[in-house]
């Protein structure tokens, strides 16, 4: 998945707004918990594009030569991207 980093900004603050607004935290350094929320984001979109790419590279490297947008490919990358995620205990 790709975000642009404004995007990712923007969700920063819709996230920041509803856990003040929903009286979950309050938070002491605002500046600090915005940093704290972008830097989340962006790990998470840093590591699914590295399980995306894993499993790529997993459905590539198959003998037979499975075309990507078929639906053989589709449940291939699917399967290897579950995969990856569990052997990183995000599953």
């Amino acid at each position: 998945m790709i975000i642009s980093e404004d995007r990712q900004g923007h969700l920063a603050l819709l996230m920041n707004d509803a856990v003040y607004n929903d009286d979950l935290v309050d938070f002491t350094d605002e500046d600090m918990a915005l940093r704290v929320s972008k830097k989340a984001i962006s790990d998470f979109v840093k590591e699914d594009a590295d399980i995306d790419q894993k499993a790529r590279e997993k459905v590539a490297s198959l003998k037979r030569n499975v075309l990507e947008g078929t639906p053989e490919w589709d449940i291939l990358y699917r399967k290897y991207y579950e995969e990856e995620r569990s052997r990183r205990g995000q599953g």
